[in-house]
């Protein structure tokens, strides 16, 4: 029987690998083990297989695999996907580059829009229309399709996305010019609206269409490559992909519609943290990533992962970006990691990032020619970091050449190193602050409500600071914080959303309609996870409504509770509606209620054997490694005991000022903060915030 199960996270400079046994005897994850090696971007699977062989896992005993990449992403912000058409409805080929009005550099009246990914003269229309009710105004003229197709085989075309009007609501046209098209060019990848996204508005579902067309090919022959290379490893258990979504799919699946995993790393993250917090009992958590290149957040309420069906890539505050109309962990992220570089402008003003050093020549402390210190260079100055345990002390940190660094770049601010060693953390600090700020305070959370559950190569390292700043009572630094992402994967089950655009008034007259549009999708997931084989049993659901109040265009989330809808019912989606209105907004309305979109989340249980927990048995003094002086910035340089994580056992419990060490991460305790070991080894630390302030 084979015991091994694994996940694999690609990041911007590591690859991680989680993986351990299953009892089978007591059915417990026993052995969890954790590796990272260096990311290869040139051919993404050998970092997987080098972890693998630095694992020594016998591929023959891997039973279940689940894979999160960063290869959609990077095609997207690289250009680096294939020449593709679009095919559309007579009268909106350009809809995709009139984009939105509204423009984020405001009072820049010469703001241009981003350029489409596909130009005007590859996006071409055919006679067809339907009404907003689905009904046929002018029929599909098939044979306007030849010579269109002709046209894209010339220009060298490799993949077609198709969007016509009103195809969210009956999609009968774009099936119908899908299949005249597979039959006359079979080889070209095609991509139509309605099968990533049944929701409306046409911008956002034609860019959703067009983007997903062209990084289509790509990720097929990425996964290809991935399950070749498995295979020739004599891998023949469970391939799975991590989805944006917070779930995972199925090979086979996610190749059609790839747009699904722009955002698989950090999603899972979410997800692990997430599972993690019903296991020990937190249900509200500010979900917080540190890796190389990026800090990322998200906020899970009441156990429930946010999430976003209006995604957005390269918007920032001079650029409207590209909307993506997909399933997404709501999460915050910006370019602060421990490879984010510091640099002085030409006025003197020290920042630090979004410019990463990355995985080569990474942080001056490699010693790989780096010159510009880093945020993990500065925590090397401060003695946060054991400079003779660096990256779990696979190297010794090149503490001359970080001395230099920061001489070179303290020199420009009139500082010294010290001084713009603190500097730099004080920056980096300040810019993940402002993001905890954006997914909690800025939708109407208050942080004191929450846990700051911090992982990542980094996330430990700035935890307990942030925490403090922002009246967090409590950090939780889970095992194996340094992989999380990839264990959250090990905790997913496979995910699939159904959205139904469907508007109406919100009353008793359409109580039999709402009850049988959601039983249609229910039944629509359901057949899909049964002819790949998924037990009926192992399926379950998560219904939602979206509803606004009538005249407003955005909406408001509201759980769906049973199947068959009553009158009582009905009160409750209000009285629910105009709560949650109000917590987002501050106020409510008497207008009347509208529902706007259905959605159903389809869940496939996948087998997850529960956690073994750690023995209660150790002395907290052999825990100690050795005590050395660390500078916490304005509470001054301290002699600090230092932790050996390993060590530390069950109910173990300290104060800070601490350093707590382990091979891929270190977690910065300050003083007054006390913390505490549970049952599975995760780091519980009370920052001594007080929540009635």
């Amino acid at each position: 029987m084979k015991s091994i199960r694994a996940a694999s996270d690609i990041g911007g400079t590591f690859t991680d690998l989680v993986y351990y046994t299953v009892d089978e005897k007591t059915g417990l994850a026993t052995n969890i083990q954790t590796v990272k090696t260096h990311t290869t971007p040139s051919e993404f699977q050998q970092g997987v297989l080098n972890s693998f062989e630095k694992a020594s896992i016998d591929m023959q005993e891997l039973a279940f695999f689940a894979h999160g990449s960063t290869v959609v992403i990077n095609a997207l912000t690289e250009r680096k996907g294939v020449k593709t058409g679009f095919i559309t409805t007579q009268g909106f080929r350009d809809v995709i580059e009139i984009a939105r009005g509204d423009r984020p550099d405001f009072f820049n009246i010469q703001y241009q829009k981003p350029e489409p990914f596909i130009p005007r003269y590859l996006r071409q229309e055919i006679e067809e229309r339907m009404d907003y009710k689905g009904n046929v105004i002018t029929p599909l003229n098939l044979e306007q399709l030849l010579p269109i197709i002709e046209q894209f085989k010339k220009e060298g075309v490799e993949a077609i996305g198709i969007c016509f009007l009103h195809s969210y609501i009956n999609p009968e046209h774009e099936q119908q010019a899908t299949a005249y098209i597979q039959q006359i060019w079979p080889d070209v990848a095609i991509v139509a609206s309605h099968n990533i996204s049944r929701e409306w508005r046409e911008y956002e579902r034609s860019n959703t269409a067009a983007l997903c067309a062209y990084v289509q090919p790509i990720a097929a022959k990425y996964l290809d490559k991935m399950q070749t290379a498995l295979e020739e490893q004599k891998f023949d258990g469970s391939f799975y992909v991590m989805q944006s979504n917070g779930g995972i799919d199925t090979v086979e699946s996610v190749k059609k519609t790839p747009i699904s995993i722009v955002e698989s790393g950090p999603a899972s993250g979410v997800l692990g943290a997430a599972s993690l917090g019903k296991l020990i009992g937190e249900e509200n958590i500010i979900a917080f990533d540190i890796g190389g290149t990026t800090a990322k957040c998200s906020l899970i309420d009441n156990g429930r992962v946010n999430i976003t069906n209006q995604y957005m890539i390269e918007k920032d505050r001079l650029s409207a970006g590209y909307p993506l109309m997909t399933p997404v962990v709501d999460i915050v992220e910006i370019g602060n990691g421990g490879g984010s570089i510091g640099w002085v402008d030409d006025y003197g003003k020290m920042h630090v990032g979004p410019q990463s050093a990355g995985a080569y020549p990474g942080p001056v402390a490699y010693g790989n020619g780096g010159t510009e210190p880093t945020t993990t260079d500065a925590n090397l100055m401060l003695g946060r970091i054991n400079p003779n345990y660096f990256i779990g002390g696979e190297i010794k940190a090149d503490m001359k050449a970080v001395q230099q660094a920061f001489e070179v770049l303290g020199n420009k601010l009139g500082l010294s190193a010290i001084e713009a060693a603190r500097g730099i953390i004080q920056i980096a600090n300040h810019n993940m602050g402002n993001a905890l700020k954006l997914i909690s305070i800025n939708k109407g959370y208050d942080p004191r409500d929450f846990a700051l559950l911090a992982f990542g190569g980094g996330g430990a390292m700035h935890a307990a600071m942030l925490a403090d700043d922002l009246n967090i009572p409590k950090v939780i630094i889970p095992a194996s914080a340094s992989v999380f992402s990839a264990w959250g994967m090990l905790m997913s089950d496979l995910r699939r959303d159904y959205i139904r655009t469907q508007p109406m008034a919100l009353d008793e007259s359409q109580i039999e309609t709402i009850s049988t549009t959601l039983d249609r999708m229910r039944e629509e997931a359901e057949l899909a996870y049964q002819s790949e084989g998924v037990d009926s049993q192992d399926i379950y659901f998560e219904q939602l409504l979206e509803m606004r109040y009538v005249g407003q265009e955005h909406t408001v989330q509201v759980d769906v509770r049973g199947n068959k809808l009553s009158k009582q019912d009905l009160s409750h989606l209000r009285d629910d509606f105009n709560q949650a209105y109000k917590k987002k907004f501050t106020y409510q309305l008497a207008n009347p209620i509208e529902l706007v979109s259905y959605k159903v989340t389809a869940y496939a249980k996948v087998e997850r054997p529960e956690l073994a927990k750690i023995s209660t048995n150790g002395n907290i003094s052999d825990a100690i490694k050795e005590t050395r002086v660390v500078d916490f910035d304005e509470l001054g340089q301290l002699p600090t005991p230092i932790y050996n994580r390993d060590l530390l056992f069950a109910d173990a419990s300290f104060s800070g000022p601490a350093i707590i060490e382990e091979s891929g991460s270190t977690t910065v305790v300050l003083p007054n903060q006390q913390v505490r070991v549970d049952e599975y080894g995760n780091l519980h630390i009370e920052t001594g915030a007080n929540n009635d302030e």
